[in-house]
């Protein structure tokens, strides 16, 4: 453990941080999952502007660092790729 009074703060903040991105990036992969099934079921056409809160979460991890950008983009491409097809 740390032994100065910033580095305690620091391991509590980045304690903090890590607990919000797991649940986070969870819930991410929840939603990318239904996203991609509801595609297969052809249900999405019903539910677009889910998929799109789905979509808008992925960018979102993207731009905060959850997820690596590369990642969240290549992830909203592929949904968008299955809407298409």
């Amino acid at each position: 453990m740390a032994n100065h009074k910033s580095a305690i703060k620091r391991f509590l903040q980045s304690e903090k941080k890590r607990i919000f991105n797991r649940i986070f990036k969870s819930k991410l992969n929840t939603q990318y999952k239904k996203s991609i099934k509801e595609i297969k079921n052809s249900v999405c056409l019903k539910n677009a502007i889910e998929v799109r809160k789905r979509i808008s979460l992925l960018a979102k991890a993207g731009k905060k660092g959850i997820l690596h950008k590369k990642n969240a983009s290549r992830k909203i491409s592929r949904i968008m790729k299955k809407i298409k097809n």
